[in-house]
């Protein structure tokens, strides 16, 4: 595989967008390798993104977890310099993990093609971690590798033509994973791949026998859990970010792994409006984990706005006053609308859930979720204790609201690789 564009010192935005384009491939490679190699079905799979390690600034790209095997990280450092790639691995895996101290290895994607010390590299890489953690190597030959035995598909360049046309062949290879040979042409096959993601289509196809147009029909949803995330001082972020490409580039981030987070914890990715994303969990069908299935959710949108805030941070002159996300989390009915007649393939969600879950999110302050009563009632009591009480809020048109507070463990940090 071989950059055709430009070295990554002559065009960094492209290779921020590669990353994030082969950190969406690798989550797919990781799940489907796990299932045809560990015997695990496809929801038992666990890849999340932006995974706080415990240390200030320090966020695994990739975390996997399989059932009844140790998780191991996976990073994405294509078109890295040689030093910076050492110190990322040092501050990230130099030390043992607080929060993931079971992991046994690290899988780390680079290109070795334009490295002439590639040996000299990877002892050096050796050294930077810690020596209960394995490190595994996969470079332009084992990426492609692994892109033929999961998708059936090339990629001979790293082009933007060649990129666009790989996506397109793995969106068809998913949809052909949830239901086989039929619905092929389906028209909602782009609409439901973005909303749920091909091991949740996978799952609603097998186990509920639904079929793509029975997914996600315009009616009433009952006991949906609606969360409402936005970037914290995202106003402060911009005004002081003087290139648009950072900017740009740091929603990026935040909407890839944002929408990663929803569809692997099981919901549906809602919208995005601004720096606000919206998530639902309980469509098309709810079930006893759904609230569960939500904080996690909850959880790593916490650690996803941290690190895209830090990153962030690190590219600026000013220190902002504070970072991550807020969240707002409500429970209750909501309706799918048509954007259009007869077309399932743009929705829309309306239902005081949402009202409230944006009401909830104005109570939130940097790192924070409020909840409403109901969905906190739904929680165990172990959960449940992590929670604090507030003061009733006041809702507009609605009366007091009694919501529940929590405090995410990761903070805002201007320090880290």
């Amino acid at each position: 595989m071989t950059v055709t564009l430009a070295s990554s010192s002559e065009n960094p935005n492209f290779l921020r967008q590669l990353r994030l384009f082969l950190e969406e491939i690798c989550c797919d490679i990781c799940r489907v390798h796990a299932v045809q190699h560990d015997g695990v079905q496809a929801e038992e799979v666990d890849v999340a993104r932006e995974v706080d390690l415990g240390a200030p600034g320090a966020f695994a790209d990739m975390l996997v977890r399989r059932p009844g095997r140790p998780p191991y990280f996976l990073e994405v450092k294509y078109g890295y310099a040689s030093d910076r790639l050492v110190h990322h691995l040092q501050h990230k895996y130099g030390t043992a993990s607080t929060t993931v101290p079971d992991a046994d290895r690290v899988v780390l994607l680079i290109d070795r093609a334009t490295r002439p010390d590639s040996s000299a590299l990877f002892a050096r890489l050796r050294a930077a971690i810690r020596p209960e953690l394995q490190l595994e190597i996969w470079d332009e030959i084992r990426l492609r590798e692994l892109i033929v035995e999961c998708f059936k598909l090339d990629l001979p360049a790293v082009t933007v033509e060649s990129l666009t046309e790989l996506r397109s062949g793995i969106d068809q290879a998913k949809w052909h994973w949830a239901f086989g040979d039929r619905h092929v042409a389906s028209p909602l096959k782009a609409s439901l791949l973005w909303h749920f993601g091909w091991s949740r289509l996978l799952q609603l196809h097998t186990q509920y026998g639904l079929t793509p147009e029975r997914i996600l029909p315009p009616q009433r949803y009952r006991n949906v859990v609606v969360i409402l995330a936005d970037l914290s001082y995202f106003s402060s972020f911009v005004r002081d970010t003087r290139d648009d490409e950072i900017m740009r580039g740091a929603l990026t981030s935040f909407y890839s792994n944002s929408r990663y987070a929803i569809i692997n914890s099981g919901g549906m990715m809602g919208q995005f409006v601004g720096d606000e994303v919206l998530a639902l969990f309980g469509v098309p069908e709810d079930g006893d984990t759904v609230t569960l299935r939500a904080l996690e959710c909850a959880r790593a949108l916490l650690q996803i706005g941290n690190s895209v805030s830090n990153r962030w941070q690190r590219q600026l002159d000013r220190v902002q006053p504070a970072g991550g996300v807020h969240l707002g989390i409500a429970m209750g009915d909501i309706h799918v609308v048509l954007y259009r007649p007869f077309s399932q393939t743009h929705i829309g969600v309306v239902g005081d859930a949402v009202n409230l879950s944006a009401r909830l999110l104005a109570e939130a302050g940097p790192n924070e979720m409020v909840v409403a009563n109901t969905f906190y009632q739904k929680l165990p009591e172990a959960v449940q204790a992590e929670f604090s009480e507030m003061e009733p809020v006041a809702a507009k048109n609605v009366g007091l609201i009694k919501a529940w507070k929590l405090h995410g463990r990761s903070q805002f940090s201007t320090r880290g690789a």
